[in-house]
C-alpha cells in the first residue's frame, strides 16, 4: 500500500450554521440524501461532512469545487465509523491520481468540525 496524498480541513460550525440559515437549499447542493439523513439536521454533523469533502479534494491535490460536492459521499457504518465513497467526476479524478482507498477521521464540537483523510493505493508503486 502506498500513500497518494493527505488532506485536512476545519470548519467553523457557527459560521457554517449561518450559511445554512441564509441559504437552506445549499444542503441539497452539497450533501447526498444519505449524508443529510445521517447528519439528522445537525449543523456540526453537516460541517464535519463538508470538511471531509474538502479534505478528500486536498488529498487528491485539487482545490474546493474541483469536482461536484455530491460526487464525494461520506457514508456511516452501523458502528458510526465514517468512510468515503466517490462517484462520477470524483471517482475519475481519484483513478487518475492512483487513489483507490480513503481513510477518514471526523470530529466535531458545537464550535468546530474537522476531517483528516489519507488517500492510498493498493499498488505499492503508486504515489
Amino acid at each position: 500500500m502506498a500513500t497518494v496524498g493527505v488532506g485536512i480541513d476545519v470548519v467553523d460550525v457557527p459560521r457554517f450554521e449561518i450559511v445554512l440559515g441564509r441559504r437552506p437549499r445549499i444542503v441539497e447542493r452539497l450533501f447526498t440524501e444519505g449524508e443529510q439523513r445521517d447528519a439528522r439536521g445537525k449543523a456540526e454533523r453537516l460541517a464535519a461532512r463538508f470538511a471531509a469533502k474538502e479534505a478528500v479534494m486536498k488529498s487528491l491535490s485539487v482545490g474546493a469545487g474541483s469536482v461536484p460536492w455530491k460526487s464525494i459521499e461520506v457514508k456511516r457504518a452501523p458502528s458510526g465509523a465514517p468512510s468515503v465513497m466517490l462517484h462520477g467526476a470524483a471517482a475519475e479524478l481519484a483513478a487518475t491520481r492512483g487513489a483507490d482507498e480513503f481513510h477518514i477521521s471526523l470530529t466535531h464540537t458545537a464550535m468546530t468540525a474537522a476531517a483528516f483523510v489519507v488517500a492510498s493505493s493498493k499498488d505499492s508503486r503508486a504515489g
